[in-house]
């Protein structure tokens, strides 16, 4: 009875309070605390993620789309032309590209090992993608504490490092020639290769640039931009690849020197936004000497990164070179190649959660936020099980008529089928260790990552590929097996060291990191505005001495001057008394 009139009481007009409210918190508070997040908060977290994801896969598809229509013009020359455009690439992704976005295509080369095909990849993210995603760390963090203008010294000093590292790069392209040639290439392919490699050489530049301009801006949140600029430079790509392939009569050499031109223009296109867009005053504050500072610090994350790349690349360029020294190579190659085409097409889902994940983590860390980058890890996490598991299903059921997409032969769409369910697998894997690989640049855990990579790909994934393909005689299936013990290591692992996170400290490392940064850059600005005012007292100094000096000169000239007329006044009074 009393707690009726209390409710009665509570719900009088002159006392506009809940009943939730009088016996603690209201009720979705409660929920929250019961549940651990409440489902808004979720939901929330749900939207950030595929708002990011979204438009970064169709970045990703968009710069595939590069590669694959410069080969398809080449292709039409001829097959030489095309074996030594696919030599090259192949050679571009070894050298200067790695894994993050790859395919392989089925191009019949030969090999004085044997390898009667050889199954050539187009890798659109590069080596510097490895050194770039760094910034992953650095700009995200900067962006969630509200560090605006560390965010372009940071990107200004990304720049300066992988144009530099490009300098050896472009000097290995126009090399190609001979270098292949030392590996037992075929002179004709390697001649053909090493002419395509050397008009490549300005992509290696522009596209150092743009993986600096996009990580700044997916950082910020800012990914439709690069989706726009992306299909600007596809639309484009077609009608110069066209002319400079077959009107120009450049030939193959055209090919190379479009994707030079389309990197340039979506290179410039963001500029031109990063300079006039009001989304980027805060963070682009103009070019800065700091950005020549602290590049040591940069490195101790950017290298890091790159051998955490291409460690895993290297490791599938690896299994398509196994593949050639197994009884059938013809057939293991061309199932390889279509599997790993398939493959890739399916991890640029995991790849934009990867980019999306690790900007949530980074900016939430930045700004304080353990809790939430706790959450993001988790959303993110069923995300990609969830669309692993879809995917994986899919290909099962595709398995009997997947195969007819690549070849008419029937022995390779039966084993392309066997496959499958492998793939399907491994596909599942590679997305989890993909968005887990994402929180680690997040929380910059590039070391963590390399060392785990290592042990993954190297200690486990191919020795174990080697077991089962050639000592068990299992062929193809077997080196696929390997990279899934492989993966199991990697994704075991890495969820090891996500779930034992102390995310508060964390959060306070992060915030840390930003404000000595900022000291730093803040000092170093004191610093130079010290010297510089040095530097001008000592000019002023100087012009002072100057002053003085051209003074006492003026003065010494005029009592020359005054002795010498009083000499000859003396001399002519002399003169006039004689």
């Amino acid at each position: 009875m009393e707690r009726a009139d209390e409710k009665k009481c509570l719900h009088s007009p002159l006392i506009q309070i809940s009943e939730e409210n009088v016996y603690g918190v209201n009720r979705e508070t409660r929920d929250d605390n019961e549940n651990g997040y409440g489902k808004k908060k979720i939901i929330e977290e749900v939207k950030k993620q595929l708002w990011l994801a979204g438009p970064m896969i169709s970045v990703s598809l968009l710069q595939f789309c590069l590669q694959i229509i410069s080969v398809m013009f080449v292709g039409h020359l001829g097959e030489l032309a095309l074996s030594g455009a696919s030599m090259a690439t192949s050679f571009a992704s070894v050298t200067g590209f790695s894994l993050l976005i790859f395919s392989f295509l089925n191009w019949g080369l030969g090999f004085e090992l044997g390898i009667s095909t050889f199954v050539e990849s187009i890798a659109l993210i590069s080596y510097q993608k490895g050194m770039a995603s760094a910034l992953d760390t650095l700009c995200g963090q900067s962006y969630g504490a509200k560090q605006y203008r560390l965010m372009g010294i940071h990107m200004q000093r990304a720049m300066l490092v992988l144009l530099i590292v490009s300098i050896p790069l472009a000097f290995i392209w126009a090399n190609t020639k001979s270098l292949l040639i030392l590996a037992h290439q075929d002179p004709q392919i390697a001649e053909e290769a090493g002419i395509y490699a050397q008009f490549m050489i300005p992509s290696i530049f522009a596209y150092g640039l743009l993986q600096c301009l996009i990580l700044f801006l997916q950082t910020q949140n800012i990914v439709f931009p690069m989706m726009l600029s992306s299909g600007i430079t596809v639309l484009l790509h077609f009608p110069v690849c066209w002319f400079l392939v077959f009107k120009s009569g450049l030939g193959s050499r055209g090919a190379a020197v479009a994707n030079s031109i389309s990197y340039w223009i979506n290179v410039l296109l963001l500029v031109a936004y990063v300079k006039f867009s009001s989304s980027c005053q805060k963070t682009w504050t103009g070019f800065s000497m700091e950005a020549f500072q602290n590049i040591v610090n940069f490195l101790s994350l950017a290298i890091p990164s790159a051998v955490m790349v291409c460690l895993e690349w290297w490791s599938f360029e690896m299994m398509v070179l196994l593949s050639g020294l197994l009884p059938n190579p013809t057939l293991e190659t061309s199932v390889l190649s279509i599997s790993l085409n398939t493959g890739s097409t399916v991890w640029m889902i995991p790849f934009g959660l990867s980019g999306a994940v690790s900007t949530r983590v980074s900016n939430e860390l930045g700004a304080g936020h353990p809790e939430a980058a706790r959450l993001a890890v988790c959303v993110v996490l069923v995300i990609a099980i969830t669309v692993g598991l879809v995917v994986g299903l899919v290909l099962i059921l595709i398995r009997n008529v997947w195969g007819y997409a690549y070849s008419n032969e029937i022995q390779v769409v039966k084993y392309v089928a066997s496959m499958m369910p492998i793939l399907a697998i491994s596909n599942f894997l590679d997305g989890l260790q993909c968005v887990l690989s994402g929180n680690a640049r997040g929380c910059g855990w590039q070391k963590i990552g390399a060392f785990i990579n290592l042990g993954s790909y190297y200690l486990v994934g191919i020795p174990t590929a080697i077991l089962l393909a050639f000592v068990l005689n299992i062929g193809g299936k077997g080196l696929w097996l390997g990279l899934i013990c492989a993966l199991v290591v990697q994704v075991l692992s890495l969820f090891i060291v996500t779930v034992r996170t102390n995310w508060e400290q964390e959060a306070k490392k992060a915030t840390e990191e930003d404000e000595e940064e900022e000291k730093k850059e803040e000092d170093g600005g004191d610093r130079r505005r010290r010297n510089m005012k040095k530097k001008k007292k000592k000019e002023e100094d100087g012009g002072d001495r100057r002053r003085r000096k051209m003074k006492k000169k003026k003065k010494k000239k005029k009592k020359k001057t005054r002795s010498a007329t009083q000499q000859s006044r003396s001399a002519a009074a002399s003169g006039d008394r004689r």
